[in-house]
């Protein structure tokens, strides 16, 4: 009974960490609720007012969820300046609550001023924040100078039990935050070699979704690696620990990836492409006609289970013999003289599995440490030899290039700044034409809009899921108000479960968290006695108002056009995907060492933030549905060119110590062509009118001679070729979607 309750447990855990990575939505919503229930607390304990009650939960969710340092250091001097930040914001809004056009000018600058202040990086942006939200906090609860006293104290209190929160009852270090987004990645890669099975087990009917359930795991798993990625530099002891893990993390990636790939080109007629696992919607390949050998089927599905019980046991402290001996065999795929009988396809699955093993034995080392070698096999000897010697050959160094800064009304934090400035004096005389007494509504959707925004179109979809989550929020709100009544403790329970359910929604659904907010607010206002169906449907008015406002001067106010920003973003990948490439093709050539993996990682980010900023492009509700396509067929193309670039550059990192890999000079001028290609597609993106043409012509395994797939020593394998061979392919495809003019292969 215990070693099942032990494996629910287990189980469970392990669902929690996949659905949330690091727990940091769970962190983020225990903290604010634990803050706002202690201010709370306190506060109603000393007899204080509804207003203050309210105005104490609001400052405590403010002071909460405005700080982003990853350091406690960093975190509790950000938190000790925005206490008077806040005071005097408060006191300020209480002085001019009554002077209308002296109280609206300020509040336009102060505006300004807090999205300026993001330019100063984590800090600037959250005293903005705090100054913006305690604000509009003394004009929600109506501030007076009379009640100052006691709304400062409530500002006091709010920041105590925050910092209460933060840094005792809910702490989130660096180390902590790694460790939990560790064991999300295994979870997840546990979902995705789950979603590999039953890729090969589904029917043909089945095929789509097993296929879409394969893309969306190996998408969940990229996202935790970047994730990871972001926490490396902070988490880790010191730089060299920092690069193992970053190289272990992307040795698992690469090889889970590789292995769903080689399974959807053994269940089909033809070697499945790439870009069938980076397309949504694309549909599965046709499955092969006779069926496999049912030995050979019966091994694979075996092997799979096996492969997903060491992903999932491994870091657990569960080492026995058992285990041992599982991880010992399918390491020993890794020879061929060990592969079973079947197809070349079948084969090339297995070589998938023992690869896959071995990424998982060395991401256990990287992470716990030694572990016992006893019942090692030579294979499983053998893969540690080269593991210790890869761990040998990481160094630290590498410096970051600086980036040229903007300056001026180019700077973005400038640009917006300005942006919200007229957008919120548009919202402000909008707003007091549909209510003089709640105005602020409108400046608030405006001002939120803009956050974290880059363009026009970005504004427009936030805007318009903020408008569709306050619509149901209201509709929400009505049906709370009306069952809560005047139970005054009953609706603070309930606002707290809404915060809660806000915060752990936020990354997910933007419309979700405004359904939240707004049906939050609607027992806010039952609270301070002032709800009607009037105030709730004003609210959908001057939300409305507000993100009208906001897209009115992005559009006409220093605009940054959605295809401006998209393709200023596409020219980096480009750039970023030349850089990995020639790089890793350099070194494979016999060239010096370079920082591969770091710009991978650079080119990865790259393409996330071209992926954000697309969206807008891909919406459902957008009418060029022409557009729409070749948006999300370009994303495509260039995540598998990203995931053949990645792969590149970890196999040329290998090569000091594999056995199997040894530089090849030939290869530098034979990829030549797609570094040249890449160069003239950003050149076409950049300018329209630029005149090069891409270049096609022999697959690259024929410019480097007929015994250049032999996979021995001295010799590139034969999966290096390949990659560079899709890489070229995918390379070229971009051309088309683009309008980049494609020259005739020469004869």
């Amino acid at each position: 009974m215990r070693a099942a309750g032990r494996a629910v447990r287990a189980r469970l855990r392990d669902r929690i960490a996949a659905s949330d990575p690091g727990l940091l939505r769970l962190t983020a919503g225990l903290r604010t609720v634990g803050a706002i229930a202690l201010t709370l607390a306190v506060l109603s304990l000393l007899g204080a007012d509804v207003h203050i009650l309210v105005a104490g939960a609001i400052a405590a969710m403010v002071a909460t969820f405005a700080i982003r340092e990853k350091q406690l250091g960093a975190q509790a001097v950000t938190l000790a300046l925005g206490l008077p930040v806040a005071l005097a914001s408060v006191s300020l809004g209480a002085v001019l609550n009554t002077r209308v056009v002296v109280g609206d000018a300020f509040f336009v600058v102060l505006i300004f001023c807090a999205v300026y202040g993001r330019r100063f990086g984590d800090r600037g942006t959250a005293l903005g924040l705090i100054g913006f939200q305690v604000y509009f906090l003394s004009l929600f609860v109506g501030a007076t100078v009379d009640t100052l006293p006691e709304l400062c104290g409530a500002m006091a209190m709010a920041f105590c039990s925050s910092a209460l929160m933060r840094f005792a009852v809910v702490p989130a270090t660096p180390a902590g935050v790694l460790l939990r987004l560790r064991l999300a990645f295994r979870a997840r890669l546990a979902q995705l070699v789950s979603a590999q099975l039953e890729l090969f087990d589904a029917p043909a009917e089945e095929m789509d979704k097993a296929l879409k359930a394969l893309r969306d795991g190996t998408a969940r798993l990229h996202e935790t690696a970047m994730m990871i990625q972001g926490q490396l530099e902070e988490g880790t002891p010191d730089e060299s620990a920092a690069r193992l893990v970053q190289r272990r993390i992307a040795d698992a990636e690469i090889a889970a990836e590789r292995l769903g790939l080689l399974l959807l080109t053994a269940r089909t007629a033809e070697r499945a492409d790439t870009l069938t696992l980076h397309l949504p919607g694309a549909p599965a390949p046709a499955i092969a006609g006779p069926d496999m050998p049912d030995e050979a089927g019966a091994t694979l599905r075996r092997d799979l289970l096996a492969l997903h019980t060491l992903v999932l046991r491994a870091g657990s402290g569960d080492t026995g013999t058992g285990l041992a001996h599982v991880r010992n065999r399918l390491l020993g795929y890794r020879d061929e003289e060990n592969l079973p009988p079947a197809s070349a396809a079948l084969q090339d699955v297995f070589r998938g599995i023992g690869e896959s093993v071995r990424s998982v034995l060395g991401l256990r080392i990287a992470l716990d440490g030694p572990q016992d070698e006893s019942d090692d096999s030579p294979a499983t000897a053998r893969s540690r030899e080269e593991l210790d010697a890869e761990d040998a050959a990481i160094d630290g160094g590498g410096e970051e290039a600086e980036q040229e800064e903007q300056t001026g009304l180019r700077r973005p934090t400038t640009r917006a700044a300005v942006q919200v400035a007229v957008g919120s004096s548009l919202a402000i005389v909008g707003g007091e034409l549909l209510s003089t007494q709640r105005w602020y509504w409108a400046v608030l959707t405006c001002w939120i809009v803009f956050i974290n925004t880059s363009s026009t179109g970005e504004i427009l979809v936030k805007g318009y899921r903020r408008l569709l989550g306050t619509v149901f929020g209201v509709v929400a709100g009505i049906v709370l108000a009306g069952l809560v009544g005047n139970h005054t403790w009953t609706a603070f329970a309930l606002v707290l479960v809404l915060i809660f359910a806000m915060f752990y929604s936020a990354p997910l659904s933007y419309t979700l968290m405004s359904f939240f907010v707004t049906a939050m607010l609607g027992l806010l206002y039952t609270l301070l006695h002032t709800y009607s169906l009037d105030v709730l449907v004003l609210r959908i008015e001057e939300t409305a108002l507000g993100a009208a406002c906001g897209v009115v001067a992005a559009a006409l106010v220093l605009p940054v056009q959605t295809d401006r920003r998209t393709n200023e973003l596409l020219g980096t990948v480009l750039e970023r995907l030349a850089e990995v490439t020639e790089a890793a093709v350099g070194q494979l050539s016999g060239g010096p060492a370079d920082e591969l993996l770091d710009k991978a990682r650079d080119l990865d980010q790259a393409l996330a933030d071209l992926r954000a900023a697309t969206q807008p492009l891909m919406h459902p509700v957008t009418p060029l549905r022409t557009r729409r396509h070749t948006a999300r067929y370009v994303v495509a193309l260039l995540e598998t060119c990203a995931y053949h670039a990645r792969t590149l550059a970890a196999t040329a990192e290998l090569l000091p110590t594999h056995p199997s890999i040894a530089a090849d000079p030939r290869l530098r001028g034979a990829a030549g062509r797609t570094v040249r290609n890449i160069g003239v597609i950003a050149a076409r993106v950049a300018d329209e009118h630029a005149g090069a043409q891409v270049e096609t012509g022999p697959s690259i395994a024929s410019l480097l001679g007929s015994d250049a797939g032999t996979p021995r020593y001295g010799r590139i394998t034969d999966r290096v070729l390949r990659h560079l061979e899709r890489l070229d392919e995918a390379v070229v495809g971009l051309a088309r979607p683009l309008g980049v003019p494609v020259a005739a292969p020469k004869a």
